[in-house]
């Protein structure tokens, strides 16, 4: 079977979803700085905080743009870079903020791993795209998850603490180490330092045998000594970021992350490949009911049945990692289905992604209200048509953009 990647009017059209889609963000940038959280026509929502979390992943896809040679794109770039350097920044304690606003003088002070691993993938973009001062960001990103997140007996980043560091949350998650994985990999293609790299692959080895070990469903929820557990939130489902169960989108981001760990560290890790295809394997038999459900009970049973436009993009991306590292044609038919899948009930006329919709494919706001990031989908037209290694930025940057 040839693949669509192999064909020139399908990456012709990879190529304009991804300049429209950077267009259709455009409006992100605060006056401050940072990113605002946008509604469903790209437009500021002024409800919401400007979070650190969106303002990193801004600063990511918009550094690649610029890479990429799109113009416009490094001004907006820049604009979120200011809000990771100006009032997300924590200039008494050090490290970010998980979010300001939105009224005049409100933050939340929480530490967050998840956000300081996006803080460390923006700045490695930024340093990539040579912009100023991304390169001292992405320096004091590092040293902050290394020094306040960094736990070296298990090897694994903690989860969140205090605005001072002193009060450390008991809960540990896999949520926050899976992002650390994309962004360490990127800090050492940017930095030259394979210690990150080396960092990567430690959390991807640990996170894969939990999985192995639970029938490729993976546990993402951790006391303060890493003991699983299993019913947390099972009286919120619909969380965002602890969701009881076992979190389909993330069986498929594992399965990528780990094809990305092998290319860069040890191409011929035939356990990191065998990883990588039962993690899509599970995910795919439990998850996919036309269209990826958010999560699934302990065997496999339907919990949430919202569809979250960041699964369909992460299978997409990881049917293509896959059909790279295997040469086999099924995974060339999962990428066609999950993008007809997509153009069919996501991407719209402006080529932005309905971030939600219900068990009947409708559009819907349970989890995830309007707009307010391009990451996965920015992620799906390029991942595809990129070498498993090195990350986007440095591939981009050497011209291995198809």
């Amino acid at each position: 079977m040839t693949r669509w990647i192999d064909q020139p009017d399908h990456v012709r059209w990879l190529q304009e979803q991804f300049a429209a889609q950077l267009a259709f963000g455009r409006h992100f940038p605060h006056p401050d700085g940072g990113a605002h959280y946008l509604d469903a026509t790209g437009r500021p929502d002024p409800s919401q905080p400007v979070h650190t979390w969106i303002t990193a992943r801004m600063l990511h896809v918009y550094a690649l743009g610029h890479i990429a040679g799109l113009p416009g794109t490094r001004p907006l770039a820049e604009r979120a870079l200011a809000g990771l350097t100006g009032p997300l920044r924590d200039a008494d304690h050090g490290g970010w903020f998980a979010s300001v606003g939105p009224e005049p003088g409100e933050r939340d002070t929480t530490k967050a791993g998840y956000a300081h691993a996006f803080v460390v993938f923006g700045a490695a973009s930024g340093t990539m795209a040579d912009l100023p001062g991304a390169r001292d960001l992405l320096d004091e990103a590092l040293a902050v998850l290394d020094q306040h997140f960094w736990e070296e007996t298990p090897g694994l980043h903690l989860d969140s603490t205090s605005a001072d560091w002193a009060e450390v949350s008991d809960y540990r998650g896999i949520n926050a180490n899976m992002h650390a994985v994309e962004a360490l990999l990127a800090a050492a293609d940017a930095t030259g330092e394979p210690t990150w790299r080396e960092r990567a692959a430690r959390i991807t080895h640990t996170v894969l045998g939990w999985a192995r070990d639970n029938d490729w469903r993976i546990p993402e929820h951790f006391t303060s000594d890493w003991t699983p557990m299993l019913e947390h939130h099972r009286d919120q489902p619909y969380h965002p970021f602890e969701p009881y169960g076992a979190t389909v989108g993330h069986g498929l981001e594992w399965s990528r992350l780990a094809l990305h760990v092998r290319a860069a560290t040890d191409p011929g890790d035939d356990h990191l490949l065998d990883a990588a295809r039962h993690l899509f394997g599970r995910a795919v038999t439990d998850g996919w009911h036309d269209g990826f459900v958010y999560t699934t009970d302990w065997s496999g049973r339907p919990v949430v049945t919202q569809r979250m436009h960041w699964v369909l993009a992460e299978a997409i991306s990881a049917a293509a990692a896959l059909s790279t590292a295997t040469g086999a044609p099924d995974y060339e038919q999962h990428y066609r289905r999950y993008w007809d899948w997509a153009h069919a009930h996501l991407i719209g006329p402006d080529s932005s992604w309905q971030h939600e919709l219900d068990e009947h494919n409708r559009p819907a706001a349970t989890v995830w209200p309007g707009r307010p990031d391009l990451y996965h989908s920015v992620h799906a037209v390029l991942l595809p048509r990129l070498p498993l290694a090195p990350t986007a930025p440095a591939a981009i940057a050497r011209r291995l953009l198809i």
